[in-house]
């Protein structure tokens, strides 16, 4: 026993004393140091996360890099960008965020024989290099997830790694490889796979079997394309499995009738599928299954009563579907660990003893649709965050009931109605919950009351009535917290009123829709975090350049089109401002250079107003306008709770090629100039045609004169050009063939002529795109170039040649003219004035009679 100790004592003081030599000196393996140092070489480290790797320095001093406390070789490598802000990324839909580490994946890294985990997740690599045969032993982490420009033909390099236990390939893009599901089958330990939006197609479903280890737990294949039944060997996996997510593919079908061998499975995700037919019976035999989430596909049959007893589940996710019949406790009898539920059908229907005490309390309850009352259950739920109600007819049969039900709703966190129809005066309610969304609904009476809790507020079209300074004007406090707050779409009237001092954290107001009056009121000068302002399709008046807005240094978006603002356009909006919507108001005066000031400006719509002047020819300073690498971030807004974060992207209508659409993610891509309908006058600059990534250019119904330049060849982004109703001259230029994504062309009732470019796309557009130019000519007109080749040809040299030739012809013509009448009369006036020049002419003409009878006579004779 004591000799035991003595070397246990001598092994602890070794390593001590390795530990502590590897504290005083470099103890990083030089070939390590060397492979990293390669690694670095292949990269673009914009973000400076490598900016430690230096030579000097010991590599296991380095960023991301972990070595062994003895050994000091490197066992783990992690280089997650700490930049990436998921909760953003998923704003952007795009993934335009800057990250850290772009180019190159050199699998050297892989021969760092000790090796254990790989995390380069979050980054902007595009490729993958090997300068080895990638032969390890140890490394049993990857994780190569969201590199989403990173793209692989072949997955068989994982292959060569036995020992991969955890793999994680997530938002790469995996469309070549088709041979995936062989090389993931050949790696004994693996034990978790994520495949999620990896633009796989091929799953093999006739495959009954794929020779996973036994080993595997976890496969997650959420957001690819498999267009397919349902794999067969996805139900014949090992009994080990714990988690199945298949979900938001393209998989059809039914699941088997059979019992699977998952007897272990834990969760079953099929959510965003086209999967039909019956719920088997099986699934109420899986005794430890927590998550059954089978939403949005095509469901249907009775829901079935035996997920009752599966007193393990948690959450239990079946809206969207086509259930039929009747659910009721019996439907939840044993499910005392349930925290989620969502269940809706438009073919159920909901019938619970209202005397019935469910064994669960929920966390989130997505419910619909019901009729005629609420499930008296209900009320007992008193954890419940989150209470989601849709599609419903809800009858309160007196005003206790409809108190009971908002003192019951004060309680929740986030709270939503939608398509409901609630009888009773919502202004008698008192609204406690931090997000509220009452869309779409049918309510009576005047607006609720919000307590200071509120921070999202939706109310959008519903049929309420009378004033908002109900809402806004009965909190005296000035520590509200309500950050969004939408009224639009109602019969609201009366003034904006003057109460939004109370309201600072404000940065989205929508109203738009009501039959709101008056001006701006000098408090909301007081918004100094308003982001978005809607206040369309009203009845507001006022002079909105001299209003108080012009202290809302942060707007981006003002939206006040359809109403009455009057005065000039504004001078004050500031440098953020990405959308001025103005339109069909009255607005005069010109348009102020301030605008070419706003280099994040993507919508400038002034039409139907009565500015005058000139369009300014600074338009092309306007960043967005014109350079292709220019991205402006959008206006979102994330709200965070206890379920978690949700994210609410801001929308506008506009009218593009003569249609209003609602455009809402994809508004950030627009590019778009509308000034149409009102007095601008002048030429067309070419300034203004070099506004290279303009999508929407309208600048119809104006008395703007001049030529087209030929420098509009350069908007190669142009999809919609209005110039119609104008007094333009001159040729379709040239340079218009070029505009390969133009779809939509009017140039009609102007004053342009010659023929309309032949051999390119213009023809493809109908004559309502050229009619009212009487000088136009050449497809689609049926007026033929043919008959005026030399006029058309004239026209093609410049306008100033072309007056000096008309000028010369014209002097030509008329000298000519004036020289043959002079001779016409001068030698008239000599013969019948002078009596000598007369008997001389007439003897002229006997003499040239006679000798024309002779030579007649000679020519006969020859003849005969």
């Amino acid at each position: 026993m004591d000799s035991n100790n003595i070397i246990w004592k001598r092994k602890y003081v070794f390593a001590m004393m390795l530990s502590t030599l590897c504290m005083i000196c470099s103890c990083c393996d030089e070939r390590d140091k060397e492979i990293l140092l390669k690694f670095k070489e292949g990269v673009t480290d914009p973000s400076g996360l490598l900016s430690s790797w230096k030579q000097e320095q010991d590599c296991c001093q380095w960023k991301g890099v972990r070595c062994h406390n003895i050994t000091a070789r490197v066992i783990h490598l992690t280089l997650e960008c700490d930049y990436y802000d998921v909760a953003e990324a998923l704003v952007h839909d795009d993934y335009y965020l800057q990250k850290c580490l772009t180019g190159d994946i050199n699998l050297s890294l892989l021969d760092m024989e000790y090796l254990q985990s790989l995390d380069l997740s979050f980054n902007d690599f595009t490729t993958i290099s090997s300068d080895s045969t990638v032969n390890s032993s140890i490394l049993n982490y990857i994780d190569l997830s969201n590199n989403e420009y990173l793209s692989l033909k072949s997955l068989e390099w994982l292959s060569r790694i036995p020992s991969l236990e955890y793999i994680d390939l997530s938002n790469i893009n995996l469309r070549m490889e088709t041979n995936w599901l062989h090389w993931m089958t050949v790696l004994p330990s693996l034990v978790e796979l994520s495949l999620d939006s990896c633009k796989l197609e091929d799953i093999s479903p006739s495959l009954d079997y794929a020779n996973f280890s036994t080993s595997l737990q976890y496969i997650e294949l959420h957001n690819n394309y498999f267009h397919s039944e349902l794999p067969k060997w996805i139900f014949n996996l090992s009994s080990h499995v714990l988690e199945i997510d298949l979900s938001s593919n393209y998989f059809m079908g039914q699941l088997p009738n059979m019992l699977p061998n998952l007897h272990s499975l834990t969760s079953l995700k099929l959510y965003g599928n086209y999967l039909n037919g019956s719920i088997p019976d099986w699934i109420g035999q899986l005794q430890y299954l927590t998550t059954f989430a089978i939403s949005h596909n095509y469901f249907s049959g009775f829901f079935p009563t035996n997920l009752g007893n599966l007193s393990s589940l948690d959450t239990l996710m079946a809206h969207g579907n086509l259930f039929t019949g009747v659910v009721s406790e019996r439907n939840f009898a044993k499910l005392k660990n349930l925290k989620i539920l969502s269940l809706e059908s438009p073919y159920i229907t909901f019938d619970f003893d209202p005397l019935w005490i469910p064994p669960f309390q929920l966390d989130e309850l997505y419910i619909a649709p019901l009729h005629p009352t609420l499930p008296q259950w209900l009320y007992t739920q008193t954890s419940l965050i989150d209470l989601q109600i849709g599609n419903s007819r809800i009858s309160f049969e007196a005003d206790d009931n409809n108190n009971n039900f908002w003192r019951f709703a004060s309680t929740i966190q986030h709270l939503e109605l939608r398509n409901t129809t609630i009888e009773g005066d919502l202004s008698e309610a008192f609204l406690n919950s931090s997000i509220i969304l009452l869309t779409s609904n049918n309510f009576k009476g005047g607006l609720p009351r919000l307590s200071s809790n509120v921070v999202f507020f939706q109310l959008y079209n519903s049929s309420l009535s009378g004033s908002i300074s109900h809402l806004l004007c009965h909190s005296k406090k000035s520590n509200n917290k309500l950050q969004y707050l939408d009224l639009s779409h109602n019969n609201l009237s009366g003034g904006l009123t003057d109460c939004w001092m109370n309201w600072k954290s404000l940065r989205y107001v929508n109203l738009g829709g009501n039959n709101l009056s008056g001006n701006i009121p000098p408090s909301m000068a007081l918004l100094s975090n308003l982001t978005s302002l809607h206040l369309h399709e009203n009845n507001l008046s006022g002079d909105i350049s001299s209003s108080s807005l012009q202290y809302c240094r942060s707007l981006s978006i003002l939206n006040v089109r359809k109403n009455s603002f009057s005065g000039n356009i504004p001078k004050w909006m500031p440098q953020s401002i990405r959308i001025v919507q103005l339109r069909s108001n009255k607005f005069i005066g010109n348009i102020p250079s301030q605008i070419c000031q706003m280099p994040l400006l993507i919508v400038l719509d002034v039409a139907y107003n009565r500015i005058s002047g000139h369009i300014p020819k600074c338009l092309n300073n306007i960043t967005s306008f014109v350079d292709m690498h220019y991205s402006t971030s959008w206006i979102f807004y994330t709200f965070y709770g206890r379920t978690g974060f949700f994210i609410y992207r801001d929308d506008l209508i506009l009218l593009v090629k003569g249609q209003q659409s609602d455009y809402y993610s994809n508004l950030k891509l627009m590019r778009m100039v509308d000034l149409s309908s009102n007095n601008l006058t002048g030429t067309m600059s070419p300034q203004l045609f070099s506004l290279s990534q303009l999508h929407f250019l309208n600048l119809s119904h104006n008395r703007l004169t001049g030529t087209i330049p030929k420098e509009i060849g350069n908007m190669t982004q142009l999809e919609s050009l209005d110039l119609s109703k104008n007094e333009l001259t001159g040729e379709i230029p040239e340079s218009m063939s070029s505009l390969s994504f133009l779809s939509n062309l009017n140039l009609s009732f102007n004053n342009l002529r010659g023929q309309i470019p032949s051999g390119t796309q213009l023809q493809s557009f109908s004559e309502l795109s050229y009619i009212g130019n009487a000088d136009l000519c050449g497809p689609p007109l049926p007026k033929n170039c043919s008959n005026h080749g030399d006029d058309t040809k004239a026209s093609g040299e410049n306008d100033d040649d072309d007056g000096d030739e008309s000028d010369f012809l014209s002097c030509l013509y008329m000298g000519l003219g004036v020289g043959f009448a002079s001779g016409f009369w001068g030698v008239c006036g000599a013969i019948f004035f002078s009596r000598k020049c007369r008997h001389a002419y007439f003897r002229f003409l006997y003499d040239l009679r006679d000798r024309f009878y002779v030579l007649l006579l000679t020519n006969l004779n020859s003849f005969r």
